[in-house]
């Protein structure tokens, strides 16, 4: 997709949802795997399935629901992504940045990311949450590849603070507010879907990285692209290959993330109003 058209997809996603919704977002969420239940409980919800938005890519992913919500939570606008898509799924990388690009077109002051990722920092285990500090883009690609229309971005973004580190320390202000133990860490990006051999785990360590993955850095470059600030969360879900004794499954994924809802839950409910309320 050229430039220009790209452009020209995003003002019509994001007309036809503020036509569908009269809420103008503040802040915007993308909900990894198994943790897509959080944007249940928004208030004055309007729900659009992705197959209901022209150009939205689906995801074929278990545990990615596939629903844009627009609703209030603690006072705050938000929209969450229930789920996304990776570039293993066949899409272009353009494609995987794409929702994030239409958050970030919305008006979103904020956008968070969240995953589900493998602990690679022996002090990490299962059920643990972790504040992503950088990430390592080891997946082969970059949804920046291409033309460039400065109206989104500038062809050479900066990436040094794509994390913000104001967003965080509020992230981490808000967990010990809450009594939630919350790491943090360097998140790594493998193209998947093959889980990571003990070798390629042992390769990531020595590089620095904390937790791996398959998701989340292309939406974090698309928004750094757009000057959006952005805090990322991994739930830990289980011990990378090598490290733990049993065969990786998505299953445990899944029942992980199950597990630690709760607790995930009440950290973004008390998150995501604070974090519309800073400024840029």
């Amino acid at each position: 997709m050229s430039s220009t058209d790209l452009v020209s997809a995003l003002d019509s996603v994001t007309r036809l949802i503020r036509e569908r919704s009269g809420l103008q977002p503040e802040v915007g969420i993308i909900l990894g795997s198994g943790l897509g239940g959080f944007a249940d409980g928004f208030a004055d919800a309007t729900v659009i399935p992705y197959a209901e938005i022209p150009g939205f890519p689906t995801s074929s992913v278990p545990g990615h629901a596939g629903r844009l919500v627009i609703g209030r939570l603690g006072g705050a606008v938000v929209v969450a992504m229930q789920g996304r898509v990776h570039y293993y799924e066949g899409y272009e990388p353009w494609e995987v940045a794409f929702p994030a690009r239409v958050l970030c077109r919305l008006g979103i002051r904020a956008l968070v990311v969240t995953n589900a990722a493998g602990g690679i920092r022996r002090d990490l285990s299962p059920g643990d949450l972790m504040r992503i500090t950088d990430h390592l883009n080891l997946s082969g690609m970059n949804p920046l590849i291409g033309p460039n229309d400065a109206r989104l971005g500038p062809r050479f973004p900066d990436m040094s603070t794509a994390y913000d580190p104001r967003l965080g320390a509020v992230l981490d202000e808000t967990a010990a507010g809450l009594g939630i133990r919350l790491a943090a860490g360097v998140y790594a990006c493998l193209s998947g879907p093959s889980y990571e051999t003990p070798a390629e785990i042992r390769m990531l360590r020595v590089l620095g990285a904390d937790a791996v993955g398959m998701s989340t850095v292309p939406e974090v470059i698309a928004a750094a692209h757009m000057g959006v600030p952005v805090v990322g969360i991994s739930c830990i879900t289980n011990l990378a290959a090598g490290i733990g004794d049993k065969p990786l499954s998505h299953e445990e994924v899944a029942e992980v993330a199950e597990r630690v809802k709760d607790r995930f839950s009440a950290l973004l409910a008390s998150f995501l109003p604070a974090a519309a309320r800073l400024r840029r």
